[in-house]
This record gives structure tokens, C-alpha cells and sequence, in this order.
């Protein structure tokens, strides 16, 4: 069920303080619940934001900075990681299922899949191959 709310929000809730990787200005970075790939990671506003177009203009560069940061530190960490698809899912129709902005840092492998090509066009399988 989506998070519709602050008050039932995961990203907002008390706990959320023992899951932060790394801060920087007003986003914080936590591993994701259900990774798709090893380091999957999600950036996330402080701020309960419903999506990407609800950021203001701080959070925003905040989060260009803490997702490259955060790939640094991934690759350096794991030397198998050869790639990234960063993603943000806007709106239920979009697949959002939890009603606060977070953005998808996912490293990708070579071989992790059969065919790589397409990319963030999977989220509509049929029109990843072009």
C-alpha cells in the first residue's frame, strides 16, 4: 500500500536514522529494501516530498551530488560494477509505491543480464528493444 501521508511514511519514520549510508544538505542515502543488484541504493529528500517534481531546487543538487558520490563509493568498493541505471518513479501509474520522493542508484554488472540494451525502457518490457 502507498504511503499517502508523513505519518505513515517509512523514509520519515524514526528508524530511518539507523539506515543512513551517507548525508549530504537535505537528502540522505539508504540501501533499498529489495535490491534489484548488490549496492542498490535510494536517495532520498529529508523533506517529505512526493516526487521528483515536488523537489525544490536545493534537494535537487543535493541529490546530484549525493548520487555522485555515492557511485564513487560503489564503484570503488566493488571493482565488477562497470555500470548504473538511475531511476525515479512519479506517480502510481508510474509504479510509485511509497508516496516520498526516492531515486534509484542501481549498479549494473557486465552479463548481469542477457541484453543490457534498453535500459530504463524495461519499466515497459516490450519497448526495450529498438
Amino acid at each position: 500500500m502507498a504511503s499517502e501521508t508523513k505519518l505513515d511514511c517509512p523514509f520519515c519514520s524514526a528508524d530511518i536514522e539507523s539506515k543512513i549510508i551517507e548525508k549530504f544538505g537535505t537528502v540522505i542515502a539508504i540501501e533499498d529494501k529489495t535490491p534489484v543488484t548488490k549496492g542498490h541504493i535510494l536517495i532520498i529528500p529529508v523533506r517529505h516530498t512526493q516526487d521528483f517534481f515536488s523537489m525544490t531546487n536545493e534537494e535537487k543538487k543535493d541529490t546530484d551530488n549525493l548520487i555522485q558520490l555515492m557511485q564513487e563509493k560503489i564503484k570503488k568498493a566493488d571493482p565488477t560494477v562497470t555500470g548504473f541505471n538511475i531511476g525515479v518513479n512519479c506517480g502510481k501509474s508510474a509504479g510509485q509505491s511509497i508516496m516520498h520522493t526516492h531515486i534509484h542508484l542501481i549498479p549494473r554488472r557486465d552479463g548481469d543480464t542477457t541484453e543490457p540494451k534498453g535500459g530504463v525502457r524495461g519499466v515497459i518490457p516490450d519497448k526495450m528493444g529498438y
